[in-house]
C-alpha cells in the first residue's frame, strides 16, 4: 500500500514484506512485548494490571525515547492478525484491566482486522504520541474506548528537532480534538478504573519548562474541563540524548515543580508521577516470543 497512515504522509510504498516511510516497517505487526503492565496511570494500570502490547516501529523519531529498540530499531517478533487477536483474548482471560495498545498506528490496518476476529469485552486502549491524522483515528471509532496520547510540544521547532515532525502542535490539537469527539472526558467506574474518555500525557523535559507550561496553556485553552492529565517527570536520557546539551540529565525537582504548580494553578484534572519513576527499572523486557 502506499501508506498515509500517519501525519507524516510518507506516501511510501508498504506491505507486508516491503518496509517503508518514518517507520521503517513492514505492515505484518511487530510486537516486542505483549504482557500485563503495572506501570500505566493508576487508572489504566490499577490492581491487575493493562493488557500491553508493545508494538515495534513508531511514527516518530524521538531522540530521547527510552524504548528506540523497538521504536527506532525495530526489534520485535511478526505475528499476523488472528494470533494478535489470540493475544488479546489471552490476556482478557488473565485478568487485565484493559487491553492497551502502545506505538499501534503503523499497523492499523491488520489490528483493525484483529479485532474483527476477536473484540475483547474489556475497554481498548489506544496509547500514542499524540501526532496522528484525524482520517487515521476515525477508523478506530467504535473500537477504542480510551485515548491515551502523549502531547509532547508546544513548539514545533521542538518537534522538528527532538522528534523529527512538522507541525506537531497542530496535528496533536487535531487528534486530541477528535478523541474527545469519540469517547468524551475520562470517566472511571467505583474502583477508579477507566472505562472511557481521553487520558493526555505530558513528559516534562530538562531545561524546558517553558514548553511544559505551554502545553498545559494550550490544553486549557482549548479543551477546559474536558482534558484530564498525566504529567510526568520519568525522563531519563537514552540514545542520542545521552550527549545531547540540553537533554543529558534528568529533570530537577525544581523543574518539576514548576510546571506541576502551574498544572494546579489551571485547575487541570490529573495525574502527577513522582520523580522516583525516573528509574532504568521501569522500562520493560522486551522478551515477547510468539508461539
Amino acid at each position: 500500500m502506499i501508506c498515509s497512515l500517519c501525519p507524516n504522509k510518507c506516501s511510501a510504498f508498504r506491505d507486508k514484506n516491503t518496509a517503508g516511510g518514518k517507520c521503517n516497517i513492514a505492515t505484518v505487526p511487530r510486537v516486542a512485548r505483549i504482557a500485563p503492565h503495572m506501570w500505566e496511570e493508576p487508572p489504566i494500570s490499577g490492581t491487575k494490571g493493562s493488557g500491553a502490547v508493545f508494538f515495534s516501529g513508531c511514527t516518530m523519531k524521538c531522540i530521547y525515547c527510552q524504548n528506540s529498540e523497538i521504536s527506532a530499531d525495530n526489534y520485535g517478533v511478526d505475528i499476523d492478525a488472528h494470533t494478535l487477536a489470540q493475544e488479546y483474548k489471552r490476556l482478557e482471560e488473565s485478568g487485565v484491566h484493559n487491553i492497551d495498545l502502545i506505538s499501534a498506528t503503523q499497523f492499523l490496518p491488520e489490528i483493525l482486522r484483529s479485532f474483527e476476529i476477536y473484540m475483547p469485552k474489556i475497554p481498548i486502549v489506544y496509547n500514542c504520541g499524540g501526532y496522528e491524522r484525524v482520517e487515521t483515528l476515525k477508523a478506530l471509532e467504535g473500537i477504542v474506548d480510551i485515548y491515551l496520547p502523549d502531547f509532547k510540544y508546544s513548539d514545533d521547532a521542538l518537534g522538528l528537532e527532538y522528534s523529527q515532525v512538522e507541525n506537531y502542535c497542530e496535528m496533536a490539537e487535531k487528534a486530541v480534538e477528535e478523541m474527545l469527539r469519540q469517547t468524551g472526558r475520562l470517566t472511571l467506574d467505583d474502583e477508579g478504573i477507566a472505562q472511557r474518555g481521553v487520558l493526555v500525557r505530558h513528559l516534562v523535559l530538562p531545561n524546558h519548562t517553558k514548553n511544559s507550561i505551554g502545553v498545559l496553556n494550550i490544553l486549557k485553552e482549548k479543551f477546559g474541563d474536558d482534558i484530564t492529565l498525566s504529567l510526568m517527570g520519568q525522563y531519563i536520557p537514552h540514545g542520542k540524548a545521552l550527549n545531547h546539551p540540553k537533554l543529558s540529565r534528568k529533570i530537577t525537582k525544581r523543574e518539576y515543580e514548576k510546571v506541576l504548580n502551574h498544572l494546579i494553578d489551571l485547575e487541570i484534572e490529573g495525574f502527577a508521577q513522582e520523580l522516583k519513576a525516573a528509574d532504568e527499572s521501569f522500562i520493560p523486557l522486551w522478551n515477547y516470543k510468539a508461539e
